[in-house]
């Protein structure tokens, strides 16, 4: 199910070397981590939008969006998506209740 993610995580790596002039990845890059996260907040928002709307269309087209641009912020904090996946495995069959009070003690 995460090859797609894989595959663009990988190539979200190779494009912290681009031209910026070229990619819109590397131009983000470039541009430092409070622009990646600009956008990572108007996706969010975007999503919260199309949801509210019930818009089954907007909340893919958004969604996708938002995970692509939270792929960057990883890539851009030199963490992977194998470090997010490997947390939901951890969560994995943990009551929520649960794993948020074992954050807050």
């Amino acid at each position: 199910m995460s090859d797609i993610l894989e595959r663009l995580s990988e190539l979200l790596e190779q494009r912290k070397n681009a031209d910026p002039n070229t990619s819109y990845v590397a131009k983000l890059y470039s541009k430092g981590m409070d622009s990646i996260l600009k956008k990572v907040g108007e996706e969010a928002t975007e999503v919260v939008i199309a949801a509210k709307d019930n818009d089954k269309e907007q909340i893919i087209y958004e969604t996708a969006d938002l995970w692509f641009h939270t792929l960057i912020m990883l890539a851009k904090a030199d963490l992977k998506l194998q470090d997010v996946l490997d947390e939901l495995a951890r969560r994995e069959g943990l009551s929520g209740i649960a794993e948020k009070e074992s954050r807050t003690r």
